[in-house]
């Protein structure tokens, strides 16, 4: 009896199994994988090449972000008030210096055209001190110091020259209202003027027989009343400058009697402030110049 031997056929070439279909859950879930593997990689790992063996997911460790720190910030009308300020005072100072300094240079021109040259090299004199300060402070900053000192050189001939000038304006101007007021008549000095005429007319005409008792006497009268004329003089002189005399008594005053200057040393003073203030314009301008920066 024959075997019977069943032939299998094999196919080489077996169909690829069908991936099984996920179910919804299955597929959220892998989002969910995929998502959180994505988050472990940051922005700046990113160009870096990873080799295929490498887990796919990287953690890196986060660097904590610096605290900020807070300042006062000015705010910028109080920040730029005061170079304005100090910008208003040094060109008003200029105006009355170079006004000073020209009115007096003119006046000493023994012409017209001398003059009025005069006044151009007082104008010209006090720009220069104006404005030299702040240039000579921004070559120094740049570095160039040999130029920077020539500048302070070239504005300390013009700082002289103007406060020379200012001098001679306010000492000029000073002594006239002085000597104006001085010689104003007051009811004391018309007083004891008209005293004075009267005795010296009393006298001519009791001397005009000749010298004797009576001629003497009235001699003596005039001479009295002439005192009294330049007692009366003097006090206005006194009162032609207030100033000075309140000045001394403060000073006497707030020193306790420490301090006793006389009225030569606060005209000296107050001449010297008069011609000096209005030519600190260029100053003012250069401190203005570097607080604004």
């Amino acid at each position: 009896m024959a075997d019977d031997t069943s032939a299998s056929i094999i196919t080489l070439h077996q169909p690829r199994p069908k991936k099984a279909t996920k179910t919804p859950a299955e597929r959220a879930r892998e989002y969910r994988q995929r998502k959180k593997a994505g988050k472990s990689v940051t922005v700046t790992d990113l160009p870096l090449q990873v080799p295929a063996s490498a887990p796919a997911t990287v953690s890196t460790s986060a660097t904590p972000l610096p605290s900020p720190t807070f300042r006062t910030v000015t705010p910028p009308s109080r920040r730029h008030a005061a170079p304005i300020l100090l910008t208003v005072a040094a060109l008003a100072l200029a105006v009355v210096g170079m006004t000073m300094n020209g009115w007096f240079a003119r006046s000493l021109g023994s012409t017209d055209t001398a003059g009025w040259l005069f006044l151009v090299i007082g104008v010209a004199a006090d720009l220069v001190a104006l404005v030299m300060p702040s240039c000579a402070a921004g070559l120094w900053q740049a570095g160039q110091r040999t130029t920077a000192l020539a500048a302070w050189a070239v504005w300390l001939m013009t700082f002289v020259f103007a406060v020379t000038a200012g001098i001679g304006f306010a000492s000029l101007n000073i002594a006239d209202a002085t000597m104006a007021r001085a010689a104003r008549a007051t009811p004391a000095v018309t007083t004891a003027q008209a005293a004075l005429n009267d005795a010296m007319a009393a006298r001519d005409r009791e001397c005009k027989g000749g010298v004797g008792k009576y001629c003497r006497e009235r001699e003596t009268t005039v001479t009295e009343r002439r005192q009294a004329v330049d007692m009366a003089m003097r006090a206005v002189e006194h009162t032609a400058d207030p100033q000075t005399d309140a000045a001394i008594r403060v000073v006497a005053w707030t020193s306790l009697g420490t301090l006793r200057p006389t009225a030569d040393d606060f005209a000296m003073l107050r001449l010297v402030l008069l011609a000096l203030l209005p030519q600190i314009g260029g100053i003012l301008l250069m401190v203005g110049r570097v607080h604004r920066c």
